[in-house]
């Protein structure tokens, strides 16, 4: 017995250290999910911020390589952000952002091509480059852009959609509650018709009580009167007799008769 529950809480024992474990790695892996945005982030705003100064404190190739590198990064970021916030309420999205997964993979491709070409020092091969890279670039920054406007325009169209239904209902409910005279009057003259009607009845059931009663006391009236011819004379009630007179202060007390 004493060695099934060692067992049992050696058990228990090491259930919740395994729990402890693994509540620790899931966050240290969190933590760690959130550091590395917080870096990527950070890097993303200080290689943005690099590259706009380059594309307008530099010229010639170098402001060239870094304005195509501005464009295609603004333009991937907005439409992804644009996406992203969209299929939360818009599910049939799911196939935009397919899409833009794949266009990201040509323009992280490109991305990375400038970036190399920054360093390279051979400057005329890079200026005779610099149309087919305009190109590619302008292919993949209106395709993001197409998909992005696409999305915002049917949000827009779903948000215009929604009012305009929105609208019809709370001017239906609206018209509803400005009829409140006609329903009023409706509901007092059913009230006032019931009233009447109960007043009617109770009226004619006091009628016929009325005359019922009356029968009644005409019926034993004559009774009486029958009775009275073979019975004993009905006595009449004698007149009250009258008060005293009232005695004042001033009066004389009245002496009694004398016997002698």
């Amino acid at each position: 017995m004493e060695a099934a529950l060692i067992i049992f809480a050696l058990m228990v024992l090491f259930a919740f250290l395994g729990l402890g474990a693994y509540a620790t790695v899931k966050v240290v892996q969190a933590t760690k999910r959130g550091v590395d945005r917080t870096i990527t982030q950070a890097r993303r705003t200080v290689e943005d911020t690099t590259l706009r100064a380059k594309s307008f404190g530099q010229v010639g190739v170098a402001g060239a390589l870094a304005q195509l590198r501005l464009d295609l990064r603004t333009s991937m970021r907005s439409t992804q952000q644009a996406l992203h916030d969209g299929v939360r309420v818009d599910a049939s999205l799911r196939e935009s952002i397919a899409l833009f997964e794949r266009l990201s993979a040509h323009g992280h491709e490109l991305d990375d091509e400038l970036k190399r070409l920054e360093q390279d020092p051979d400057r005329q091969r890079i200026a005779d480059s610099l149309p087919d890279l305009r190109e590619r670039t302008a292919k993949i920054t209106q395709a993001s852009e197409s998909l992005r406007w696409a999305a915002r325009d049917r949000a827009r169209r779903f948000a215009e959609d929604d009012l305009s239904t929105l609208s019809a209902q709370i001017e239906v409910e609206s018209d509803a509650l400005r009829d409140w005279s006609r329903e009023s009057v409706d509901h007092l003259a059913a009230a006032a018709a019931e009233w009447d009607a109960v007043q009617a009845r109770a009226q004619a059931s006091g009628d016929a009580q009325g005359n019922a009663e009356g029968n009644a006391q005409g019926q034993s009236s004559g009774q009486s009167s029958a009775a009275g011819g073979w019975g004993a004379e009905q006595q009449q009630p004698a007149l009250n007799p009258a008060a005293p007179a009232p005695q004042y202060p001033w009066q004389k007390t009245r002496r009694p008769e004398s016997t002698t």
